[in-house]
C-alpha cells in the first residue's frame, strides 16, 4: 500500500471522537479555526464564527466550551489563531474592523482593533504566516473592492488603541472578495478570490499593486474557497459557489507548460458518491504528509464526502455518516494528531480522528435548526453599501 492509499483509507476511518455540547443558543457554525501547538500538557483551542455573531472557544480536546465573545451587531466573516501564540485569536466583521482577543481574559473587550475605512464591509480576511500583516477583503461599494492591509506586530494586553490600515489594493478585483488566503510558509504571497471570478496571486513585498500581482487565474465563477498546495506549496486551488473547482501550478508561471492543472465546472456531476448524492463543496484539504489535495463536501443531510484529486480528475475516497443532521459549513484539518473539525447547520461541532470510538452521550440533532441566515453563499450585512467611503 502506498502512502497515499494509506492515508486515504485513514481519512476514510475517521470516527466521530467527541461532540461539544448543545448550545442554549445554537446558530450555524460558519468557520473553525484551532491553535498550532498548545503548552506541553495542555489541549489546543478551537475557536468558531456563528451565525449569531458571536466567536466560540472551545478546548480542542473535549469541546467544552471556554469563551464567547459578542461585539457589537455585525456579521462575522471568519476566525483565525495568531501563528505565534496560541491565546490570540482574530475575527473580521461588517463593520470595517479585524478584532484580535486574547482568550485569556474573560473580558468581552478586544485587545487590539484593526480599523478600516468608512464604507469598509469586510466579508474576509487573514493573517500572515509569523503574524506580520493582516488581511481583510471587502464587499463592492459603488466600483470599489479593496483588500485592506495593517501591520500586525506588537499586540499585547495592553494594545489598546486602533491600528490603521498600511493601505489598500484597489485594482485587482471589481466584486465582493470573498477569500484571502496567505500562503503557509512566505508571508508575502497572499491569494484573494472574488465574485468576479478571479483569483489573484499577489507578493505584497512590491511596492506598488501592479507590481505586486504576480498571477490572475480565472475559475468563471464566483469563488468560494480557496488554498495552497503541492510540494513548497506553489499550487494554489478554489472552490466556487456552484461547486465547481480550479487548481493551477503557480511554479509553470515562466515556463511554456500550462499552469491549470484540474478545471471542473460542477463536481456534484465529476464525483460518484454512491447513494448519498453530493450536494455541495466546503472546501480543499492539503495533506502534507501525503503530498495530496483532497476536497470536502457533503449532503444536506449531514453526511461529509471526501475527496481525491489529480490531475486526472476527482474521485470520492470515503463518506463520514452519522455525525451531522444537516449541511456541513466549516472544517479544520489538525495535522499534529491527523483529526477533522466539523460544524454545522445543525449548531453541532465534531471531532473526527481515525478508529476513534464516541465518547459522547449527546444526541445528535434530528433537524436542522432554525436561523435568520438562509443563504450558502455568503453570510455578511448589505446595511452599510449605501455609506461613502
Amino acid at each position: 500500500m502506498t502512502a497515499v492509499e494509506k492515508v486515504e483509507e485513514q481519512l476514510a476511518g475517521l470516527r466521530i471522537a467527541r461532540r461539544c455540547e448543545p448550545s442554549e443558543e445554537p446558530a450555524y457554525l460558519l468557520d473553525i479555526h484551532s491553535s498550532r501547538a498548545a503548552q506541553p500538557g495542555s489541549s489546543r483551542l478551537v475557536a468558531v464564527s456563528c451565525s449569531d455573531e458571536s466567536l466560540r472557544v472551545y478546548d480542542g480536546e473535549t469541546l467544552r466550551s471556554l469563551r464567547r465573545y459578542r461585539g457589537p451587531a455585525g456579521g462575522l466573516s471568519g476566525v483565525r489563531f495568531a501563528h505565534t501564540c496560541d491565546s490570540l485569536v482574530f475575527s473580521a466583521c461588517s463593520h470595517g474592523k479585524v478584532k484580535c482577543w486574547d482568550v485569556r481574559s474573560d473580558t468581552q473587550k478586544p485587545v487590539q482593533v484593526f480599523s478600516g475605512y468608512p464604507s469598509n464591509v469586510f466579508i474576509s480576511f487573514d493573517v500572515s504566516c509569523g503574524d506580520i500583516v493582516v488581511c481583510a477583503g471587502t464587499e463592492k461599494v459603488e466600483k470599489d473592492a479593496f483588500l485592506v492591509f495593517w501591520d500586525a506586530r506588537g499586540i499585547t494586553d495592553c494594545a489598546s488603541a486602533a491600528k490603521e490600515p498600511l493601505g489598500v489594493y484597489s485594482e485587482s478585483h471589481n466584486d465582493d472578495i470573498t477569500k484571502i488566503c496567505f500562503h503557509p510558509v512566505e508571508p508575502n504571497l497572499l491569494v484573494s478570490g472574488s465574485t468576479d471570478g478571479l483569483v489573484n496571486v499577489f507578493d505584497i513585498n512590491k511596492d506598488n499593486e501592479d507590481d505586486a500581482l504576480i498571477s490572475t487565474c480565472n475559475s468563471d465563477s464566483s469563488v468560494s474557497s480557496l488554498g495552497w498546495s503541492g510540494e513548497d506549496y506553489k499550487q494554489v486551488y478554489c472552490v466556487t459557489h456552484d461547486e465547481g473547482f480550479c487548481w493551477w501550478d503557480m511554479a509553470q508561471l515562466d515556463t511554456e507548460e500550462p499552469i491549470t492543472l484540474l478545471h471542473v465546472l460542477d463536481v456534484r456531476e465529476s464525483v460518484c458518491a454512491e447513494n448519498h448524492g453530493l450536494h455541495y463543496l466546503v472546501g480543499g484539504l492539503y495533506h502534507e504528509k501525503a503530498g495530496k489535495l483532497f476536497l470536502i463536501g457533503g449532503t444536506f443531510t449531514g453526511d461529509i464526502h471526501l475527496i481525491s484529486c489529480s490531475t486526472d480528475g476527482l474521485s470520492l475516497v470515503g463518506t463520514l455518516c452519522g455525525g451531522h443532521s444537516a449541511t456541513v459549513r466549516s472544517f479544520c484539518w489538525s495535522p499534529s494528531d491527523e483529526s477533522l473539525l466539523t460544524g454545522g447547520e445543525d449548531a453541532q461541532l465534531l471531532l473526527w480522528k481515525p478508529g476513534a470510538v464516541e465518547r459522547s452521550l449527546t444526541k445528535k440533532a434530528s433537524l436542522k435548526i432554525s436561523s435568520s441566515v438562509q443563504k450558502r453563499v455568503r453570510v455578511h450585512s448589505t446595511s452599510l453599501k449605501s455609506k461613502k467611503k
